[in-house]
This record gives C-alpha cells, sequence and structure tokens, in this order.
C-alpha cells in the first residue's frame, strides 16, 4: 500500500472510533441527552464498540488506531505494520498523520450530532470532558504514569493477540478497551491513545462549544468520564466574555503517556514473545 492508502485506511478507521467514542461520553455527560447518567460502564462500552468498529474499517492497514500501538509495534522489532505493508519511516508518517487527522474529524462528527444538546449544556467542564480526558485528581507525574502503565497493558496484549493459537482480532481488542477502562480508566480517564485525545480536544478548542459568557462558579463534579468543575479555569459572575479553556498544560500528559508505554510494550514484546 502506499503513503495514501495508508493514510486514508487509518484517517476513516479512526474517525469512526472517535465518532463513537465521543459519541458515547456525550451522550452520557451532556444533560438533555437520553443517555445523560449512563455511568462509567456505558462509557467503557461505547468506546470499546467504537474500537471494534475502527479497526473494521481499517483492516487494510491491520486497524491501528492509535500512535502508540504503531511505534509499539516499531520497537517489537518486526518487519511489517500489517501484512503487505513494511515498516519505513513513510508509513510510520502515514499511519499516525492518519489516525491524528481522523480522530480530529471523529470529534467533529459526533459535534454535529450532539450540536443542539451543546448549545443547551450550560456546564463548560462536560463539554470539555466530552472531548478530551482529565484526571479525577490532578498530578501530573502521577497522571504520566497511569496512562504509561494502561497504555503498556494495552499494547502488550495487541502485540500477543497475533501469538494465540485463534486471535479474535477486532473483537479482542474491543474487550480489552473496555477492561482497561474498568479496571485503569478511574484516574485519568483512560486515553491510551495520543490521537483519541489531541484531535478531539483540538476540534474543542476550534468549535464553538462555549458560548463565551461569564457564569457563576460551578463547584460539583462534571460526571463521569469527565473533568470537574475545579480542572478549568474558574468561571465568574462578573458580566463579559469568558475565555475557553481546552486545559492544554494537561495535553502532555496523554500523548506523552501512551507513547512511553507503547514503546516500553513493544521492548518487552521483543523478549516474551
Amino acid at each position: 500500500m502506499n503513503f495514501g492508502s495508508i493514510f486514508l485506511s487509518e484517517a476513516l478507521g479512526t474517525a469512526m472510533l472517535v465518532l463513537l467514542g465521543v459519541g458515547v461520553v456525550a451522550n452520557a455527560l451532556l444533560t438533555k441527552s437520553k443517555g445523560f447518567n449512563g455511568g462509567w460502564l456505558l462509557i467503557n462500552m461505547g468506546w470499546g464498540l467504537g474500537v471494534m468498529a475502527g479497526v473494521y474499517v481499517a483492516y487494510k492497514t491491520g486497524g491501528h488506531l492509535n500512535p502508540a500501538y504503531t511505534i509499539g509495534v516499531l520497537a517489537s522489532g518486526a518487519d511489517q505494520y500489517a501484512p503487505g505493508i513494511d515498516i519505513t519511516a513513510s508509513a510510520t508518517i502515514a499511519y499516525i498523520t492518519g489516525q491524528l487527522v481522523g480522530a480530529f474529524v471523529g470529534a467533529n462528527l459526533a459535534y454535529v450530532a450532539y450540536k443542539r444538546h451543546f448549545d443547551e449544556e450550560t456546564d463548560d467542564a462536560k463539554k470539555l470532558g466530552v472531548f478530551a480526558t482529565g484526571p479525577a485528581i490532578r498530578g501530573l507525574r502521577w497522571n504520566f504514569a497511569t496512562e504509561l502503565i494502561a497504555t503498556f497493558a494495552l499494547v502488550l496484549v495487541l502485540l500477543s493477540i497475533g501469538h494465540t493459537a485463534t486471535g479474535l482480532g477486532p473483537l479482542a481488542a474491543a474487550l480489552l478497551v473496555v477492561g482497561i477502562g474498568a479496571s485503569l480508566g478511574g484516574p485519568t480517564g483512560y486515553a491510551i491513545n495520543p490521537a483519541r485525545d489531541l484531535g478531539p480536544r483540538l476540534a474543542h478548542a476550534l468549535l464553538p462549544v462555549s458560548k463565551g459568557v461569564a457564569a457563576a462558579p460551578v463547584r460539583e463534579p462534571a460526571g463521569v468520564g469527565g473533568y470537574s468543575a475545579e480542572q478549568i479555569p474558574e468561571r465568574t459572575a462578573s458580566p463579559g466574555p469568558s475565555r475557553k479553556s481546552s486545559d492544554w498544560s494537561y495535553a502532555w500528559v496523554p500523548i506523552v503517556g501512551p507513547l512511553a508505554g507503547g514503546v516500553l510494550a513493544g521492548l518487552a514484546a521483543q523478549v516474551l514473545f
């Protein structure tokens, strides 16, 4: 496959993943949605099934959908990213750029699907929580460690699937993501995928999801899987425009943590498999 084919396959697959993943968070968090307060396991299931759908769509390139996994395959010493796709610098760039663009597109599509609900929602913390991950307790070093550990588990198991007697493929990946969310998702919302967080966070920064009007301070939690109100700049009752926050000071954690976890998992796979 050439650069364009790899890029398109990964972009379409990652867009499907993020459309369904961001969509399930919107369903659970946005107050007027029919799925409001659906709970953490609803979000876990939605992301897991989003992974399965995305892997099927991107079957030609092995359905990486995640720069951390792509880098993990590279670090594992493999010769190919997928059957017929040799590991080269060009292929690596095609995978990762496709994943980032796809994640951005998927987040925008989810926004369109829930446009009226974003318009009705008054809590900016919930809106950010729909798009991007955030810590339940903010401590960047510990948040980084959580993302590293969770992504290490993700990539190591994914690398092992091909070595089992019967690989379940997309279904196994889906169940794995559900399991990681249920077990390790609490501290940070389990990005475990730099594209999954960066693409939607950029969409949040560019989309008109905030009315831009200052409101009274909000102190209750934003809800399952989202930011608490303390995790975005405090909104005061004074009149005038407020500045929307996409929390870029945290954004490096769900990028660097998963990449580090992917590299370590790839290195471990060289020894284990």
